[in-house]
């Protein structure tokens, strides 16, 4: 079957796919990985490395970064944006609210 579109011009997406990914990007990831960042700066820091906490803060850490990868980076990608702008997203969507996070927690831990 040919397609009948330029050979540069790649196939559109169905609009509800681009809400169901902005979504993603810009609340579910965000808040995932915000409280990801505080349970493992609290991990960190409180010094109780029982195999039961170790096990669920790497399945936490595995989890953030499939979702990170799979959901933010790859699909920005598939979207036919420069890799420079994939890892911007990510940056933004990922790295930043994980960092809020561990923020948090050591502020919380100060006080």
């Amino acid at each position: 079957m040919t397609s009948n579109l330029p050979s540069n011009q790649a196939p559109s997406r169905p609009e509800w796919h681009t809400f169901f990914s902005e979504a993603i990007r810009l609340v579910l990831a965000p808040l995932v990985l915000v409280f990801a960042g505080f349970f493992t700066a609290n991990f960190v820091i409180s010094g109780a490395y029982t195999w039961p906490r170790t096990s669920r803060t790497l399945a936490l850490t595995l989890t953030v970064l499939i979702l990170s990868y799979e959901f933010v980076y790859k699909e920005q990608l598939a979207r036919q944006v420069s890799p420079e702008r994939a890892k911007s997203v990510l940056l933004y969507s990922c790295v930043i609210p994980y960092l809020v996070g561990i923020l948090v927690m050591f502020v919380l831990w100060k006080f």
